[in-house]
Formats: structure tokens, sequence, C-alpha cells
């Protein structure tokens, strides 16, 4: 099932500003925090040594970088993660997908790369590998789509059959081609599952509620929500 999103409900579902749960998700590791505090200290240093050079005056703008850069490892993962939500936002047009599981598989992808010397001098190159789970969902029009994510212990409830939803997004205002996908909501289990929580949660929930009286039945332009609208023939 497929139902064209407004433009209005797409900007509600998928937000300018980074949620909670997308700064989470581009706050990283330690690893990564480690590296933002280091361009931190790197980035004040130079605006330091730049004021040196300087002198005294336009302390106030000083001021204003310093802070800018001292602060860089706390609203950094606020940027990247708008930044991803951009990329999605382009896309003119939505829909609401529905569908079922058709496969669930787990794979080891390497997630990055480090160089070491081994005892004999020699350059070794250490691949970190991590597990994904992927889920392979589908329709009955043909609709293909395959999502990642690392595995998690609640995931082994996840069986094939049950019903999957997500955002589509396309160029094409019938939505006759895909171009990207969300991260999937599997309702029966009241889980998520993706690289990156695209949508926000408590909205295509509300969504998917509001659907739940269209879905199966016939319907005219009064059936549809506020947030859906009818597809363009």
């Amino acid at each position: 099932m497929l139902i064209p999103l407004t433009r209005q409900a797409f900007e509600e579902i998928i937000p300018a500003i980074a949620t909670g749960a997308q700064y989470a998700s581009c706050w990283g590791r330690s690893r990564d925090l480690l590296r933002r505090l280091l361009i931190s200290v790197v980035a004040l240093t130079t605006f330091w040594l730049i004021g040196k050079l300087l002198g005294p005056g336009g302390v106030t703008v000083k001021l204003i970088f310093d802070i800018i850069a001292g602060l860089y490892w706390l609203w950094s993962p606020v940027y990247w993660a708008s930044l991803r939500n951009s990329r999605y936002r382009r896309l003119p047009y939505s829909g609401f997908w529905q569908g079922r599981v058709l496969d669930v598989y787990l794979t080891e992808e390497i997630v990055g790369e480090e160089q070491t010397v081994n005892k004999r001098g020699e350059l070794v190159i250490i691949e970190n590998r991590e597990r994904r789970i992927n889920l392979e969902v589908g329709d009955r029009q043909g609709f293909r789509a395959r999502i990642k994510a690392p595995v998690k212990r609640i995931y082994k409830v996840i069986n094939p059959g049950d019903i999957a939803e997500m955002v589509i997004l396309s160029k094409q205002p019938d939505l006759s081609r895909i171009d990207k996908v969300t991260d999937v909501y599997l309702p029966q289990h009241n889980l998520w599952v993706g690289e990156y929580p695209y949508l926000r949660r408590d909205v295509f929930t509300q969504v998917s509620d509001e659907l739940g009286g269209v879905k199966g039945r016939r319907t005219s332009q009064r059936n549809y929500p506020r947030r859906v609208q009818r597809r363009r023939r």
C-alpha cells in the first residue's frame, strides 16, 4: 500500500532541525567524541593565535568564535543530523508505504580501518567489522527495498511476514520511481530499524494510526486524513 503524503506532513515527519533521536545517532561513540574534542582544541588554539596577531581589537568577535569553536564537540551532532535531514527534504514528493518483511538475515560489514605496525615493523591494516541486520521488505506491487541497522537483541522477534511501514521519497509526482527510503517501523513489535532515525517517530505513528481509518476500505477525498493527498492520475 502506498499513499501520497502532503508536503506539510512530510516536513513534520522529517524536520529541518535534528530531533533528540537524530542527535543521539550522530553523537557517535567515544572515539567520535574524542575526535570532536580534538577539533575544538585545535580551533580554539588557532583563534587564540589569530587574536594574538590581530591585537586587542575585535574582542567581541573573537569571543563569539571562541564559544563556537569550544563547543563544537557539543553542537556538531545537531549540524550533521540536520544536514542528513536536508538531503531527504530536497526531494519534492513522498508517500506512506506499508508492506511486509520478506526476509531477515545478518551480515558482517567493514565500518572502518586502522593502520598499525607489527613487531617486524610492517604496516598492517586492521579492518573493523560490525554485524548488521538486513531487512528485505516489499509489497504485492513488486516494490522491494533493503534496510540495514546495527544488530540489537530486541530485533530477534522480527520474522518474515511482519507488517513494515516507512516513508518513501521520489522526484516523480506519481511516486513511480523511488529515490530514497527511510528507516522502517514494525508496528506489531513497536520497533524501528535503520542506520539513522530519519522519521520523527511520534508524528509518523500518528499518521499510521490516522491511515488505519482508510486502510482496506473504499476511499474518497473526504475519507483521507489531512496529512494524506489523493494520488494524481
